[in-house]
């Protein structure tokens, strides 16, 4: 029997996000994660897509600036309602205002994808994944606000945790949602 493995070079995660270092560890990734501060402003006119994907290049190459070698990865997750781009709320009216937009509705969770092969160029992708959630009642949003778990993620919910229960429909890959298109990832490592 012939022994087939996958290799999965370490990574340089430009991220914070506890739930793309949980991703990275689930699938056995090996990674170290690096901070990157970059200006989030969305620039006038800038659709989705584009917004995410300029994020995540940001991140990934600040963070390439650091290194001499290595393979840096950027991300950045927003939902799309109505037309309307969220990102993560400032605060608990806004979470619940957001709650109230994706009441009931489909929405699309978009997160950028950039890999950095420092010294060696760049790819830029993007995952879409729709989501559907059942209607919410005032009690209900006030109760998942007050839990504290909207108020660091993209539109307000995270689908890993409570939200879960408001979630009916998901067409797509489950992990973009959470905040790293994984597949998305690893076909890009392939390729660069």
């Amino acid at each position: 029997m012939e022994n087939r493995s996958v290799h999965l070079e370490k990574l340089v995660l430009a991220s914070k996000s506890p739930r793309r270092f949980e991703i990275l560890d689930a699938v056995g990734w090996p990674f170290e994660a690096v901070i990157a501060d970059i200006d989030e402003s969305r620039h006038t006119d800038e659709d989705a897509i584009t917004y995410v994907k300029r994020l995540a290049l940001g991140k990934a190459s600040v963070v390439a600036e650091k290194f001499l070698s290595g393979l840096v990865l950027g991300a950045d997750t927003v939902v799309v309602v109505e037309g309307e781009i969220m990102g993560q709320p400032h605060n608990p009216a806004e979470a619940k205002r957001m709650l109230r937009l994706l009441s009931g509705r489909w929405h699309d969770v978009l997160t950028g994808v950039a890999l950095i092969r420092v010294g060696a160029g760049s790819i830029v992708e993007h995952a879409t994944t729709r989501v559907r959630f059942g209607e919410l009642s005032e009690n209900e949003i006030d109760w998942y606000v007050a839990t504290g778990e909207p108020l660091d993620k993209a539109g307000a919910y995270g689908i890993q945790g409570k939200a879960a229960l408001f979630v009916e429909e998901v067409d797509g890959e489950y992990f973009n949602i959470v905040g790293l298109p994984i597949r998305l990832v690893y076909e890009m490592s392939r390729r660069i």
